[in-house]
């Protein structure tokens, strides 16, 4: 990755600054659409991202705006969402913890408890594939799915949209968005996804080492785990850059044989066994435990997995392991320390405390 030049340092804290004031707008001032439809905003995505992979992907029939993101965001904070008003997007998602649960496994509103962690929500912009096990295709169908979820929200949309139809702010509020006072689901998951792609997390530690130019920022320990973290580690095999993820179904060699389907319950396809997302490692430090099954209570116990347990032989491993198949991978304490301290420099202490991103 090249440096970037002090214009693109600029154009960054412009569109940083943009999206804070987009997604601060609500907390001050009502979203009505004053006769005129609501304000566009800006995805808020830095330019050396822009640079490096492009903007993702916006629907045509769900663009960004102040309006939309902001009562989105009160929506992923409404309680009204689960049957028994206790549980909301939020409450599985936490901010303080990457937008993950710190609970090994979520529990729903009735007690009952799930069976994968639940994943970051962060920079999923360009992402096609939702959930562990990739069963949605978008923010929208994503957000559709724990409002009905027997083991989460256990509610039914006819009853949401009923609460929110009687609430005395929410029709006001879709019709500044949507031109209608009338809601249905469709504009919730819509609203809830306008939210959620703001969501974005490009300014740890590395960001300021790896895209702009900070020397400084990364110790001697953390830089020398970020250089095998691309090169003789393999991480970025499937950890890419800027995401550190790619978005793909992946078996990383969990299990000879997994008790978790993960893909193949979702296609049916033998060759899909014990394959699940690939997810971000940014603010990692802060969304422990680890794995969909959330085996691994540390970070320490991640790199030990991978310096040595990797089961080389389960049947439908990953092409992207072949390195440990081969027998290439060799880590030792001092390596496995060094990849750890700079794992804990991708933490972004703005994106976990950006009031914009909190409860309205």
């Amino acid at each position: 990755m090249r440096m970037l030049p002090s214009v693109r340092l600029f154009l960054l804290a412009t569109c940083v600054i943009t999206l804070a004031i987009a997604c601060r707008k609500d907390a001050d001032t009502p979203a009505t659409s004053g006769g005129s439809g609501p304000t566009p905003a800006l995805p808020g995505v830095p330019q050396w991202v822009l640079d490096s992979v492009g903007p993702f992907a916006m629907p045509a029939d769900n663009p960004l705006t102040v309006q939309g993101i902001a009562l989105g965001r009160r929506l992923f904070y409404e309680t009204a969402l689960s049957d028994n008003y206790t549980l909301s997007c939020s409450s599985c998602h936490k901010q303080d913890h990457g937008f993950t649960d710190p609970l090994p496994f979520s529990v729903g509103t009735n007690g009952a408890v799930g069976t994968r962690s639940a994943m970051a929500i962060t920079d999923l912009g360009w992402d096609h594939f939702f959930f562990w096990d990739g069963r949605r295709p978008s923010f929208e169908a994503q957000a559709h799915d724990p409002v009905t979820n027997p083991i989460e929200m256990r509610n039914t949309w006819p009853e949401v949209v009923l609460r929110l139809q009687a609430d005395p702010d929410y029709p006001g509020l879709f019709e500044g968005v949507f031109g209608t006072s009338t809601i249905d689901s469709t504009m919730v998951v819509r609203a809830i996804a306008q939210f959620e792609r703001t969501l974005l997390s490009f300014n740890s530690r590395y960001d300021r080492f790896r895209f702009l130019g900070d020397s400084t920022a990364l110790n001697t320990s953390e830089q020398r785990g970020l250089d095998l973290f691309t090169r003789d580690a393999h991480c970025t095999d499937c950890h890419r850059e800027p995401w550190l993820s790619d978005g793909f179904l992946r078996n990383n060699g969990l299990d000879i044989v997994p008790a978790d389907s993960g893909r193949a319950g979702v296609t049916g396809n033998a060759a899909d066994l014990g394959k699940f997302k690939v997810p971000t490692l940014r603010n990692i430090a802060a969304s422990p435990p680890y794995m969909h099954d959330n085996r691994f209570a540390t970070l320490e116990e991640v790199l030990d997995f991978y310096a040595n347990n990797v089961q080389v032989t389960a049947p439908t491993l990953d092409a992207h392991m072949s390195p440990w198949q081969l027998g290439t991978i060799d880590l030792d304490a001092q390596d496995q320390a060094d990849i750890t301290a700079f794992l804990r420099a991708l933490t972004d202490s703005t994106f976990l405390t950006n009031p914009a991103f909190g409860p309205p």
